[in-house]
């Protein structure tokens, strides 16, 4: 009888768990950045004299860039190291946050918030990447949760954190917190995590990473700028036309690729295509109702920054108790039925925030709110799981890396236009016939130059006209909305396949099984 001798196990590295806590920290910083912006919108209008379009490209910025990185960024990781792109990451985004408390002008802020933009989407997809090599099997599904649940948390915390900090400091404070805590996830990833690549990795397309990155930021130019040039300026027109060229050569160019960066094959998969768009649609949704409300509860409200905060409770507690709920739900009936409820009652939520008058108080606001958090967590959550479940297992990173793009996306989208659409809406509702044309001017811009200007020359007739106009605008966006929503809902009721999770291990050999919601973006 032959001994065999056993071969030795690998001991774990003990410093991993200190790892995971400076990615936690680091994800977390990002996560409340998503949101903690939103709140300090109406100080910086005021203290910036910033038009509406100008606070949707300061939020805009940030996500377009991010959106259309985010993939060339995982594949840099991939080859040259994943640690030390991380690094790089968290470096860039430590650098814009620097500059942002630095600046004074709406141009400026744009910059910096673009520049974080580049190192979020460095950071966020290698942050989940470089897991698996710190832990087995045994730990990563609790790693992978603790990184995204950390992602999650922070959109609670951004509006609460931000409002506390603008009711004490300058508006610039909202950057300046970023730096001590970049800081230290830089520090720990230095000496804590380890390095690891994949140089069979696709290299990053120069020109596809272009085309999207051009054509998507010529898309949002184009919704941005209307309100202001009217929709069929020359200017318009041509961003349009400019963004359809090169986003149908990003198509052509990907489908043609031996191995593509976008892998948009993968929307041929009936689950995939339709739970991607239900989970595009909420975050659309989700992404233009975080830039209106602050706006309405601190200039029609009378709300504080922190108060603002507060106030947004309602829909980020609605959504993280639906997607609790959601998981059972998809066990005992599929995601189709789940889905398509959560949709559905994201719709009623929209439709009768439509109804939001000036004087209508917070107690209406917070009941629609509520209803709509609930929607978004029953449709978004259980969305995102379905899309990947229903894809073959070779292809679960492809669809992880085309899903997040897909969503943020539709969140700069919906910044864009809805946005837009409350704005145009707003400047053709308030009345100005009786101020001098530069006041005028100013009035129509932003509903808190319009505050100031009624201040200035004491006419409350202006500003009660001012909160009118854009409480009206507001219930246009969310018919909007709510009609998406219903389209959506229809799509999904009568098209979506609704394989249970429990079925997974019957499926055919080659398709994965419903994927777990901490490796879907974490619910955001």
């Amino acid at each position: 009888m032959v001994a065999v001798t056993p071969r030795a196990e690998t001991r774990p590295d003990p410093r991993r768990w200190w790892a995971l806590g400076a990615l936690v920290a680091s994800m977390l910083v990002l996560g409340f950045d998503l949101t903690i912006l939103n709140v300090a919108l109406p100080t910086m209008a005021e203290q910036l004299e910033a038009s509406t379009g100008e606070l949707q490209w300061i939020v805009d910025s940030y996500v377009v860039v991010f959106a259309a990185l985010m993939l060339p960024a995982g594949l840099l990781g991939d080859r040259f190291g994943r640690r030390r792109m991380l690094i790089a990451g968290l470096l860039v985004f430590l650098a814009g946050a620097l500059f942002g408390t630095l600046v004074s002008t709406p141009e400026l802020v744009i910059a910096a918030r673009t520049v974080m933009g580049v190192g979020a989407a460095l950071v966020i997809p290698l942050g989940l990447s470089v897991l698996p090599s710190m832990f087995g099997p045994e730990e990563r599904s609790k790693a992978v949760a603790a990184v995204t649940a950390s992602m999650a948390a922070g959109m609670p915390l951004g509006p609460l954190v931000g409002g506390l900090l603008l009711d004490h400091y300058w508006w610039g404070s909202i950057f300046l917190i970023n730096i001590p805590m970049v800081a230290m996830g830089v520090a720990a990833c230095l000496f804590l995590l380890p390095e690891s690549r994949d140089p069979a990795s696709p290299r990053v397309d120069v020109l596809s990473t272009a085309y999207s990155a051009i054509g998507l930021g010529a898309l949002v130019f184009g919704i941005i700028e209307a309100p202001e040039r009217g929709w069929g300026s020359p200017l318009v027109l041509g961003s349009f036309a400019l963004s359809a060229m090169l986003l149908a050569a990003l198509v052509v160019r990907e489908r043609r690729a031996v191995r593509p960066m976008l892998d948009l094959k993968l929307l041929g998969h009936r689950g995939f295509l339709f739970n991607s768009l239900a989970a595009t649609l909420g975050t659309f949704v989700f992404s233009g109702l975080l830039f209106m409300l602050p706006t309405y509860l601190q200039e029609v409200g009378g709300s504080n920054a922190f108060g603002t905060g507060l106030r947004l409770l309602p829909m980020m507690g609605g959504l993280m108790v639906s997607a609790r709920m959601s998981t059972p739900l998809v066990q005992r009936m599929g995601p189709r039925p789940v889905v398509t409820a959560g949709l559905a009652v994201l719709c009623f939520a929209a439709l009768l925030g439509s109804r939001t008058e000036a004087d209508s108080g917070y107690g209406f606001t917070a009941l629609w709110l509520t209803i709509a958090g609930l929607g978004f967590g029953l449709a978004m959550v259980p969305a995102m799981d379905a899309a990947l479940g229903g894809i073959p297992r070779d292809e679960a990173g492809s669809g992880s890396g085309l899903l997040m793009t897909l969503r943020q996306v539709g969140g700069a989208i919906g910044i864009a236009l809805l946005g837009s659409l409350v704005a145009s809406a707003y400047s053709d509702r308030i009345d100005t016939s009786r101020l001098p044309a530069e006041a005028a001017n100013a009035a129509r811009e932003s509903l808190t130059g319009a505050h100031a200007i009624a201040e200035r020359l004491g006419l409350p007739g202006l500003a009660r006209s001012a909160d009118a106009a854009y409480v009206e605008g507001m219930g246009t966006v969310l018919v909007v909305c709510g009609i998406a929503a219903l389209v959506t809902a229809l799509l999904t009721a009568a098209l979506l396949p609704n394989v249970r999770p429990a079925k997974a291990e019957e499926a055919t050999e080659g398709e994965a099984p419903v994927m777990a919601r901490t490796e879907s973006d974490g619910g955001q």
